[in-house]
Protein backbone atom coordinates (compact mmCIF):
# COMPACT_ATOMS: atom_id res chain seq x y z
CA UNK A 1 0.00 0.00 0.00
CA UNK A 2 1.36 3.55 -1.35
CA UNK A 3 1.19 5.80 1.46
CA UNK A 4 -0.63 9.27 1.17
CA UNK A 5 1.85 12.30 0.42
CA UNK A 6 1.08 14.91 2.87
CA UNK A 7 3.20 18.14 4.05
CA UNK A 8 4.08 18.69 7.74
CA UNK A 9 1.94 22.25 7.13
CA UNK A 10 -1.01 20.41 5.87
CA UNK A 11 -1.10 18.13 8.67
CA UNK A 12 -0.45 20.52 11.27
CA UNK A 13 -3.23 23.08 9.84
CA UNK A 14 -6.36 20.03 9.63
CA UNK A 15 -6.91 19.78 13.44
CA UNK A 16 -7.42 23.39 13.60
CA UNK A 17 -9.71 23.12 10.73
CA UNK A 18 -11.46 20.59 12.13
CA UNK A 19 -12.05 21.64 15.80
CA UNK A 20 -15.21 23.62 15.15
CA UNK A 21 -17.02 20.70 13.56
CA UNK A 22 -15.63 18.45 16.20
CA UNK A 23 -16.73 21.24 19.01
CA UNK A 24 -20.39 20.58 18.08
CA UNK A 25 -23.02 17.75 19.02
CA UNK A 26 -22.94 15.11 16.30
CA UNK A 27 -25.64 16.03 13.27
CA UNK A 28 -27.17 12.97 11.64
CA UNK A 29 -27.82 12.78 7.91
CA UNK A 30 -28.76 9.82 6.22
CA UNK A 31 -27.17 9.12 2.52
CA UNK A 32 -28.69 6.12 0.29
CA UNK A 33 -27.03 5.05 -2.62
CA UNK A 34 -28.21 3.36 -5.61
CA UNK A 35 -27.14 -0.11 -5.21
CA UNK A 36 -25.50 -2.95 -2.89
CA UNK A 37 -21.68 -1.88 -2.51
CA UNK A 38 -19.36 -1.33 -5.51
CA UNK A 39 -16.89 0.84 -6.42
CA UNK A 40 -18.38 3.78 -6.40
CA UNK A 41 -19.26 4.27 -2.80
CA UNK A 42 -15.51 3.57 -1.59
CA UNK A 43 -15.31 7.37 -1.02
CA UNK A 44 -18.01 6.56 1.83
CA UNK A 45 -16.32 3.70 2.90
CA UNK A 46 -13.09 5.51 3.31
CA UNK A 47 -14.22 8.67 5.07
CA UNK A 48 -16.49 6.88 8.18
CA UNK A 49 -13.18 4.60 8.22
CA UNK A 50 -10.91 7.36 8.98
CA UNK A 51 -13.08 9.09 11.54
CA UNK A 52 -13.47 12.29 8.88
CA UNK A 53 -17.54 12.70 9.51
CA UNK A 54 -17.03 12.21 13.21
CA UNK A 55 -13.84 14.88 13.13
CA UNK A 56 -16.10 16.98 10.93
CA UNK A 57 -19.38 16.80 13.51
CA UNK A 58 -21.08 14.26 11.28
CA UNK A 59 -23.32 10.80 12.06
CA UNK A 60 -23.80 10.27 8.30
CA UNK A 61 -26.46 6.42 8.07
CA UNK A 62 -24.93 5.24 4.68
CA UNK A 63 -27.82 2.80 2.91
CA UNK A 64 -27.71 0.53 -0.09
CA UNK A 65 -30.00 1.14 -2.73
CA UNK A 66 -32.19 -0.62 -5.05
CA UNK A 67 -31.87 1.66 -7.86
CA UNK A 68 -31.14 4.89 -8.81
CA UNK A 69 -34.29 5.59 -9.64
CA UNK A 70 -35.62 3.81 -6.28
CA UNK A 71 -33.64 6.20 -4.45
CA UNK A 72 -34.60 9.45 -5.88
CA UNK A 73 -38.15 8.53 -4.81
CA UNK A 74 -36.82 8.15 -1.64
CA UNK A 75 -35.59 11.64 -1.18
CA UNK A 76 -37.94 13.09 -2.51
CA UNK A 77 -40.39 11.46 -0.07
CA UNK A 78 -38.39 12.76 2.64
CA UNK A 79 -37.25 9.42 3.47
CA UNK A 80 -33.72 9.51 3.48
CA UNK A 81 -31.60 13.48 3.17
CA UNK A 82 -29.47 12.41 0.44
CA UNK A 83 -28.92 10.00 -2.38
CA UNK A 84 -25.80 8.91 -4.55
CA UNK A 85 -27.34 8.29 -7.88
CA UNK A 86 -27.09 9.02 -11.54
CA UNK A 87 -27.86 12.72 -12.03
CA UNK A 88 -29.18 12.29 -15.57
CA UNK A 89 -32.76 10.92 -13.76
CA UNK A 90 -33.05 14.27 -12.02
CA UNK A 91 -34.36 16.24 -15.34
CA UNK A 92 -37.35 13.67 -16.14
CA UNK A 93 -38.55 13.49 -12.22
CA UNK A 94 -38.52 17.49 -11.66
CA UNK A 95 -40.82 17.50 -14.80
CA UNK A 96 -43.13 14.85 -12.82
CA UNK A 97 -42.96 16.73 -9.70
CA UNK A 98 -40.34 16.10 -7.83
CA UNK A 99 -38.27 18.93 -5.83
CA UNK A 100 -34.53 17.47 -6.13
CA UNK A 101 -31.67 18.59 -7.80
CA UNK A 102 -28.02 18.21 -7.70
CA UNK A 103 -25.67 20.01 -5.08
CA UNK A 104 -22.57 17.79 -6.46
CA UNK A 105 -21.42 15.93 -9.32
CA UNK A 106 -18.56 13.12 -9.18
CA UNK A 107 -18.32 10.65 -12.06
CA UNK A 108 -19.24 14.12 -14.56
CA UNK A 109 -18.97 12.02 -18.15
CA UNK A 110 -21.67 9.11 -18.86
CA UNK A 111 -20.89 6.23 -17.55
CA UNK A 112 -23.84 4.02 -19.42
CA UNK A 113 -23.20 1.19 -21.42
CA UNK A 114 -24.00 -2.64 -22.77
CA UNK A 115 -22.05 -4.74 -21.68
CA UNK A 116 -21.50 -7.56 -24.47
CA UNK A 117 -19.49 -11.09 -25.38
CA UNK A 118 -15.48 -9.68 -25.85
CA UNK A 119 -15.53 -11.78 -28.94
CA UNK A 120 -18.86 -11.62 -29.60
CA UNK A 121 -20.31 -9.82 -32.67
CA UNK A 122 -22.11 -6.66 -30.79
CA UNK A 123 -19.69 -3.51 -31.14
CA UNK A 124 -22.89 -0.92 -31.79
CA UNK A 125 -26.19 -0.58 -31.30
CA UNK A 126 -27.36 -1.83 -34.89
CA UNK A 127 -25.58 -5.56 -33.48
CA UNK A 128 -28.02 -5.78 -30.99
CA UNK A 129 -30.69 -6.52 -33.66
CA UNK A 130 -32.84 -9.95 -32.93
CA UNK A 131 -30.72 -9.47 -29.43
CA UNK A 132 -31.71 -9.88 -25.53
CA UNK A 133 -31.01 -7.36 -23.42
CA UNK A 134 -31.51 -7.21 -19.48
CA UNK A 135 -32.70 -4.12 -17.39
CA UNK A 136 -34.43 -3.53 -14.07
CA UNK A 137 -37.07 -0.91 -14.00
CA UNK A 138 -35.49 1.74 -11.83
CA UNK A 139 -32.26 1.92 -14.03
CA UNK A 140 -30.96 4.83 -15.46
CA UNK A 141 -31.48 3.35 -18.89
CA UNK A 142 -34.48 2.95 -18.40
CA UNK A 143 -35.70 6.27 -19.37
CA UNK A 144 -33.40 5.76 -22.81
CA UNK A 145 -33.55 3.24 -23.88
CA UNK A 146 -35.73 3.70 -27.04
CA UNK A 147 -33.88 6.83 -27.72
CA UNK A 148 -30.44 4.75 -27.70
CA UNK A 149 -32.14 1.74 -30.05
CA UNK A 150 -33.36 4.79 -32.20
CA UNK A 151 -29.45 5.66 -32.75
CA UNK A 152 -29.15 2.53 -34.51
CA UNK A 153 -32.27 2.28 -36.75
CA UNK A 154 -33.77 -0.29 -33.83
CA UNK A 155 -37.01 -0.15 -31.98
CA UNK A 156 -37.86 -2.70 -29.11
CA UNK A 157 -39.43 -5.28 -31.76
CA UNK A 158 -36.31 -5.24 -33.38
CA UNK A 159 -34.50 -5.63 -29.95
CA UNK A 160 -36.05 -7.67 -26.74
CA UNK A 161 -35.62 -5.33 -23.56
CA UNK A 162 -35.96 -7.78 -20.99
CA UNK A 163 -36.55 -6.31 -16.82
CA UNK A 164 -35.75 -8.55 -14.29
CA UNK A 165 -35.37 -7.42 -10.20
CA UNK A 166 -31.59 -5.66 -9.63
CA UNK A 167 -31.33 -8.66 -7.68
CA UNK A 168 -31.61 -10.89 -10.99
CA UNK A 169 -29.67 -8.54 -13.02
CA UNK A 170 -25.74 -10.15 -13.38
CA UNK A 171 -26.92 -13.70 -13.10
CA UNK A 172 -29.26 -13.36 -15.87
CA UNK A 173 -26.00 -12.10 -18.21
CA UNK A 174 -23.30 -13.73 -16.89
CA UNK A 175 -25.31 -17.22 -17.36
CA UNK A 176 -26.14 -16.37 -20.69
CA UNK A 177 -29.72 -15.85 -21.01
CA UNK A 178 -29.35 -12.00 -22.20
CA UNK A 179 -26.89 -11.02 -24.83
CA UNK A 180 -26.17 -7.71 -23.10
CA UNK A 181 -26.50 -5.99 -20.01
CA UNK A 182 -27.44 -2.35 -19.49
CA UNK A 183 -25.95 -0.93 -16.76
CA UNK A 184 -22.76 1.56 -16.35
CA UNK A 185 -18.78 0.64 -17.86
CA UNK A 186 -17.58 1.06 -13.92
CA UNK A 187 -20.14 -1.17 -11.96
CA UNK A 188 -20.62 -3.92 -14.37
CA UNK A 189 -17.35 -4.63 -16.61
CA UNK A 190 -15.38 -6.03 -13.87
CA UNK A 191 -18.21 -7.89 -12.43
CA UNK A 192 -19.02 -9.82 -15.63
CA UNK A 193 -15.63 -10.23 -17.03
CA UNK A 194 -15.36 -12.85 -13.69
CA UNK A 195 -17.63 -15.29 -15.21
CA UNK A 196 -18.48 -13.82 -19.26
CA UNK A 197 -14.99 -11.97 -20.59
CA UNK A 198 -16.68 -8.57 -21.85
CA UNK A 199 -16.47 -5.13 -23.08
CA UNK A 200 -18.23 -1.62 -23.03
CA UNK A 201 -20.80 -0.61 -26.02
CA UNK A 202 -20.91 2.96 -25.05
CA UNK A 203 -24.22 4.90 -24.70
CA UNK A 204 -22.41 8.52 -25.55
CA UNK A 205 -21.09 6.64 -28.84
CA UNK A 206 -24.53 6.74 -29.56
CA UNK A 207 -25.05 10.52 -28.89
CA UNK A 208 -26.40 9.84 -25.35
CA UNK A 209 -25.12 12.48 -22.81
CA UNK A 210 -26.35 11.59 -19.37
CA UNK A 211 -24.40 12.82 -15.83
CA UNK A 212 -23.18 9.95 -13.60
CA UNK A 213 -23.36 10.06 -10.40
CA UNK A 214 -23.72 12.73 -7.79
CA UNK A 215 -25.35 13.88 -4.52
CA UNK A 216 -28.76 14.98 -4.33
CA UNK A 217 -31.64 16.17 -1.70
CA UNK A 218 -34.41 18.00 -1.81
CA UNK A 219 -34.84 22.02 -2.53
CA UNK A 220 -35.87 21.88 1.42
CA UNK A 221 -33.11 19.85 3.22
CA UNK A 222 -30.99 21.75 0.96
CA UNK A 223 -32.02 24.96 2.66
CA UNK A 224 -32.29 23.60 6.05
CA UNK A 225 -29.12 21.58 6.33
CA UNK A 226 -26.69 23.67 3.91
CA UNK A 227 -23.20 23.44 6.27
CA UNK A 228 -23.75 19.71 6.78
CA UNK A 229 -24.04 18.94 3.37
CA UNK A 230 -21.14 21.27 2.19
CA UNK A 231 -19.26 19.24 5.18
CA UNK A 232 -20.21 16.32 2.94
CA UNK A 233 -19.36 17.31 -0.08
CA UNK A 234 -15.92 18.20 0.87
CA UNK A 235 -15.48 14.86 2.88
CA UNK A 236 -15.96 13.29 -0.37
CA UNK A 237 -13.52 15.63 -2.15
CA UNK A 238 -11.01 14.49 0.49
CA UNK A 239 -11.94 10.88 0.29
CA UNK A 240 -11.83 10.66 -3.30
CA UNK A 241 -7.89 12.55 -3.18
CA UNK A 242 -6.98 10.08 -0.81
CA UNK A 243 -8.65 6.86 -3.36
CA UNK A 244 -6.71 8.23 -6.43
CA UNK A 245 -3.44 8.61 -4.82
CA UNK A 246 -3.64 5.11 -4.14
CA UNK A 247 -6.36 2.65 -5.10
CA UNK A 248 -5.96 0.18 -2.48
CA UNK A 249 -7.04 2.09 0.47
CA UNK A 250 -10.29 2.49 -1.54
CA UNK A 251 -10.76 -1.36 -1.76
CA UNK A 252 -9.64 -1.76 1.58
CA UNK A 253 -12.16 0.80 3.21
CA UNK A 254 -15.04 -1.24 1.32
CA UNK A 255 -14.34 -4.96 2.33
CA UNK A 256 -13.47 -3.74 6.10
CA UNK A 257 -16.94 -1.85 5.39
CA UNK A 258 -18.90 -4.19 4.51
CA UNK A 259 -17.97 -8.09 5.29
CA UNK A 260 -21.37 -9.49 4.52
CA UNK A 261 -21.71 -8.63 1.00
CA UNK A 262 -18.27 -10.89 -0.12
CA UNK A 263 -17.02 -8.28 -2.09
CA UNK A 264 -13.91 -9.39 -4.30
CA UNK A 265 -11.03 -7.50 -3.93
CA UNK A 266 -10.07 -7.35 -7.73
CA UNK A 267 -13.43 -6.93 -8.81
CA UNK A 268 -13.86 -3.73 -6.63
CA UNK A 269 -10.27 -2.64 -7.18
CA UNK A 270 -10.87 -2.20 -11.05
CA UNK A 271 -14.94 -0.55 -10.32
CA UNK A 272 -13.02 1.85 -8.27
CA UNK A 273 -10.15 2.58 -11.42
CA UNK A 274 -13.11 2.90 -13.66
CA UNK A 275 -14.84 5.02 -11.66
CA UNK A 276 -12.11 7.07 -11.77
CA UNK A 277 -11.95 7.08 -15.45
CA UNK A 278 -15.21 8.74 -15.29
CA UNK A 279 -14.89 11.76 -13.16
CA UNK A 280 -14.59 14.35 -15.93
CA UNK A 281 -15.60 15.99 -19.06
CA UNK A 282 -13.60 18.64 -21.03
CA UNK A 283 -15.26 21.10 -19.30
CA UNK A 284 -14.88 19.85 -15.83
CA UNK A 285 -11.26 19.40 -16.30
CA UNK A 286 -8.99 20.99 -13.87
CA UNK A 287 -12.60 21.99 -12.03
CA UNK A 288 -12.83 20.77 -8.19
CA UNK A 289 -14.47 17.46 -8.32
CA UNK A 290 -18.07 18.05 -7.14
CA UNK A 291 -18.40 20.96 -9.56
CA UNK A 292 -21.01 20.27 -12.60
CA UNK A 293 -20.65 22.35 -15.72
CA UNK A 294 -23.13 24.45 -17.44
CA UNK A 295 -22.27 23.03 -20.64
CA UNK A 296 -22.62 19.71 -19.76
CA UNK A 297 -26.14 20.10 -18.46
CA UNK A 298 -27.06 22.04 -21.68
CA UNK A 299 -26.14 19.22 -23.59
CA UNK A 300 -27.56 16.67 -21.62
CA UNK A 301 -30.82 18.43 -21.13
CA UNK A 302 -30.79 19.05 -25.22
CA UNK A 303 -30.70 15.28 -25.54
CA UNK A 304 -33.60 14.17 -22.96
CA UNK A 305 -35.43 16.93 -24.65
CA UNK A 306 -35.04 15.01 -28.44
CA UNK A 307 -35.46 12.39 -27.11
CA UNK A 308 -39.17 12.82 -25.40
CA UNK A 309 -38.07 12.55 -22.32
CA UNK A 310 -38.87 15.97 -21.02
CA UNK A 311 -40.47 18.84 -22.57
CA UNK A 312 -38.81 22.08 -23.61
CA UNK A 313 -38.78 24.94 -21.35
CA UNK A 314 -36.06 23.74 -19.28
CA UNK A 315 -33.56 25.44 -17.40
CA UNK A 316 -30.23 23.87 -16.44
CA UNK A 317 -30.19 25.79 -12.79
CA UNK A 318 -33.56 23.66 -11.69
CA UNK A 319 -31.53 20.65 -12.21
CA UNK A 320 -28.11 21.51 -10.43
CA UNK A 321 -25.79 23.72 -8.24
CA UNK A 322 -21.96 24.70 -7.05
CA UNK A 323 -23.11 26.63 -4.31
CA UNK A 324 -22.18 23.95 -1.19
CA UNK A 325 -18.92 22.19 -3.58
CA UNK A 326 -15.46 23.95 -1.90
CA UNK A 327 -13.32 25.51 -4.07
Amino acid sequence: MKPIATSRRAVLAAPALLLPWAARAQERLSVRLDFAPWGVHAALHLAEQRGWFRDAGLSVDTQDGRGSGNTLQLVNAGQVDVGQIQLGLLPAARQNGAKVTSFAGFNRRTDLAVMVERDGPIHKVQDCRGKTLVCFAASPWAPLIDSWLTAGGLDRTSVNVLFVDPAALWTTYTMGRADGLMSTTPSALPFANKSRPSRPVNAEDAGIAFPSYGLIATEATIAAKQPMLRKLVEIQQRAWGAIKADMEVGVAAMLQARPDAKLDRGVTLEQIRLTIEFFDTPATRGKPLGWQAESDWQTALHGLEAAGVIRAGWKTTDYYSNALVPA
